[in-house]
C-alpha cells in the first residue's frame, strides 16, 4: 500500500480536504481529522501528495501533546492589545480587524527569485496519532520553504488547481470590495469539486473553506486581507468563539468558525488577537459522537468524541520572505 492510499484510507470518514498548494512539500495533518462521514475527496493538495517523498518517518513528538482549550483565559494576558474588542459578533471582530490592517503600509511584492518561509506547529489528539504510528508514520517538518514563483511545480504538477504564492498574492489584490462579489471570486480561485467520488459543495461551506486559504497565504497585503475578513463575516453560519482559545503552540487566539455541513466538527482559522494576522487553524468536535475507524486491514476499536474536544490544531509561528532555502530570517 502507497503512502496516499494509507491516508485516504486513514481518513475515509473525514470532510472535504482542503485543496490548495500554498506550501509543496509541507504535510498538512489536517486531513486526518475524523468526522464520521465518508470523504468527499478534491483533488489533491500539493501539501499532501508531496508527502510520498517524504514518508514512513515518525510524527512529530508534538503530535501526541494532548490538546486543551483555553475555556478562562486571563484576561490581562496577550489579548489584552484587543481592547475593547468583544468576542461576540464574527462582524465586530473581523470588521475591527479590517480597520487595523486598513492602516497597514503593504512591504514590496516579493521577488520572483525569493522563497517563503514557514514554520508551523501540528498537534492532534492522542488517538489519532495512535491510529496514524499503526498504520505507518508520516513526515512532519515544521520547517518549510517554497519558491514564491513557484510556476516549475505548479506546470508539472498533478494537480490543475495548484496555486502558487504569487498568484495568490496578486489573486488577493484584485479581490473586489463587495463582500458577495469578493466570495464568488474567491469560491472560483479555489472551486470545489464536481465529480461522483468529489460532488459540490454548499456554496456557503465552500466560501468558509476557500476563505481560510486566503486568510491563510502569505505574504498577503494588508489593504486585500482586510477585504477578505469583511467578507468573510458575512459567510452564513460564521461565529467567532467568545472567548480565546490556545492554538497548538500554546498561543492564546481567537477563533473564527463555522460547523462542517453534515458532520460532528467545526472548522476554526484562528487569528492573532495582536495585529489579526493568520494565526492556524483547529477542527473542534461539536457533539459527542462515536466512530469506528479503519485503514485498509487495520481495523481499531470504536472511538468515542466529545464535544469541545480538539481533533486538530495547526500553528504557524513565523513567516518571512527570504532570498534562499534554508534561509531563515
Amino acid at each position: 500500500m502507497d503512502e496516499m492510499t494509507q491516508l485516504r484510507e486513514l481518513r475515509a470518514d473525514a470532510p472535504v480536504p482542503d485543496r490548495s498548494a500554498l506550501a509543496p512539500g509541507r504535510m498538512r495533518l489536517t486531513e486526518t481529522v475524523a468526522s464520521g462521514r465518508r470523504v468527499r475527496r478534491l483533488k489533491a493538495d500539493w501539501r499532501i501528495a508531496s508527502i510520498g517523498a517524504a514518508a514512513a518517518i515518525t510524527v512529530a513528538a508534538v503530535l501526541g501533546t494532548q490538546l486543551v482549550d483555553a475555556a478562562a483565559p486571563d484576561r490581562s494576558g496577550p489579548a489584552a492589545t484587543t481592547g475593547t474588542l468583544r468576542l461576540s459578533s464574527p462582524a465586530e471582530v473581523l470588521n475591527r480587524a479590517a480597520d487595523v490592517l486598513e492602516k497597514q503600509q503593504a512591504a514590496p511584492e516579493p521577488r520572483d527569485d525569493q522563497w517563503i518561509y514557514t514554520k508551523t506547529v501540528m498537534a492532534q489528539s492522542p488517538k489519532s496519532a495512535q491510529r496514524s504510528s499503526a498504520v505507518g508514520s508520516f513526515t512532519y517538518d515544521p520547517d518549510n520553504w517554497v519558491p514564491y514563483d513557484n510556476s516549475a511545480a505548479a506546470k508539472n504538477g498533478k494537480d490543475d488547481d495548484y496555486r502558487t504564492s504569487r498568484q495568490v498574492y496578486r489573486a488577493a489584490n484584485e479581490l473586489p470590495d463587495d463582500p458577495a462579489r469578493l466570495l464568488a471570486k474567491v469560491r472560483s480561485f479555489y472551486p470545489t469539486g464536481n465529480t461522483a467520488e468529489s460532488p459540490p459543495e454548499a456554496e456557503a461551506q465552500h466560501s468558509f473553506r476557500a476563505m481560510g486559504l486566503m486568510v491563510e497565504a502569505y505574504p498577503i497585503a494588508p489593504a486585500a486581507l482586510a477585504r477578505i475578513y469583511r467578507a468573510l463575516a458575512t459567510v452564513p453560519g460564521v461565529h467567532v468563539t467568545d472567548h480565546l482559545v490556545k492554538d497548538a503552540a500554546g498561543r492564546e487566539v481567537i477563533a473564527i468558525t463555522r460547523k462542517e455541513d453534515g458532520s460532528h466538527e467545526q472548522r476554526e482559522i484562528l487569528l492573532d488577537p495582536h495585529d489579526f494576522s493568520y494565526a492556524g487553524m483547529r477542527f473542534v468536535v461539536t457533539k459527542d459522537y462515536e466512530y469506528t475507524p479503519s485503514a485498509g486491514k487495520v481495523k481499531f476499536p470504536p472511538e468515542k468524541f466529545k464535544a469541545g474536544q480538539i481533533k486538530m490544531s495547526e500553528a504557524r509561528v513565523e513567516a518571512a520572505v527570504v532570498d534562499a532555502k534554508g534561509e531563515k530570517p
